[in-house]
């Protein structure tokens, strides 16, 4: 029993490995021309291997139109890496990177994966905060970042305010669309935001497209787009910018989110969309990082 539980067992990891390749190689099919092709909006380069949405289909383009010295990434909240948008870059490109998550079972099984002793990955186990980013990613082994990939579901503002040290070529943030497209707002700073805690809903954390817009602006980065699903934004450091990669407006990145993550307080999904979604979560605080000001949600422009 116990022999044939391993053989079952080494099986099911050769019928992964099996169809990492076929994704890998799908996805050499899709961009293939991209070097060649020019997009109207990102939005037209979106495909998806191991991306939650269309971004890696974003990335390729991204990182096959622009001068990019350092080939390599640090991306943070990644849970196991099965889902990134990192990923499809180190298996296709062979780029190498770093990724960090809090949960000790997210790191173990990013350490027992298939794709870890293939490719050049250091996989680090840490709870984020402004205090401690900068130092956690002086960890790699790292001579340069080319891509800077930001996704913890909370703080990631002030998480991404402490980076201003580090000058990647490409900044990808995720943005909360439920704040809308104009408003410079955060959630406020706390060292152990936990969205789930912070309010059942999960609707409550990070900051709006705008906020992330405003910081990047002054350290010369300009925003070159967002995806379809309403949840990420790509950055572009200024002097890499080219005839087909060009700064657009936060009105004509923004896209409002296409998902419905609320949830009841029992933890089921509640599937309440667009603006209605604030009614969960209207008398909670935000931070508008332009002004010092705090506000509340309710208190958001609704158009």
């Amino acid at each position: 029993m116990l022999r044939r539980s391993l053989n079952i067992a080494k099986q099911l990891a050769m019928n992964v490995r099996d169809l990492d390749k076929v994704l890998v190689n799908q996805g050499r099919l899709l961009c293939a021309t991209y070097k060649d092709a020019e997009f109207s909006c990102l939005q037209d380069a979106e495909f998806q291997i191991f991306s939650q949405w269309g971004e890696d289909g974003i990335i390729q383009y991204l990182t096959q139109n622009i001068e990019i010295e350092h080939k390599t990434f640090v991306e943070f909240g990644v849970e196991t890496f099965r889902e990134a948008n990192c990923r499809f870059l180190m298996q296709k490109d062979f780029w190498s990177g770093m990724v960090i998550d809090g949960s000790t079972k997210h790191i173990a099984k990013i350490k027992n994966s298939n794709f870890f002793w293939r490719h050049d990955l250091t996989a680090i186990e840490a709870f984020i905060s402004r205090e401690n980013i900068a130092e956690l990613i002086d960890r790699a082994p790292l001579k340069g970042i080319g891509i800077l990939s930001v996704d913890i579901d909370g703080v990631d503002y002030f998480v991404l305010e402490a980076l201003g040290h580090l000058k990647p070529a490409i900044i990808i943030v995720e943005y909360n669309g439920l704040f809308g497209p104009t408003a410079t707002v955060s959630v406020p700073y706390s060292a152990d935001f936990w969205r789930t805690k912070a309010h059942h809903s999960n609707l409550y954390y990070g900051a709006s497209i705008a906020a992330f817009d405003y910081l990047l602006a002054s350290r010369s980065y300009k925003l070159v787009g967002g995806n379809m699903a309403g949840n990420n934004a790509f950055f572009v450091r200024e002097d890499l910018l080219t005839d087909k990669i060009r700064p657009v407006s936060v009105a004509d990145a923004f896209r409002e989110t296409s998902f419905a993550e609320g949830r009841r307080a029992d933890g089921t999904l509640d599937f309440v969309r667009g603006l209605d979604r604030r009614a969960a979560i209207a008398d909670l605080p935000l931070y508008d990082v332009n002004s010092g000001e705090t506000l509340r949600v309710s208190d958001l422009p609704t158009a």
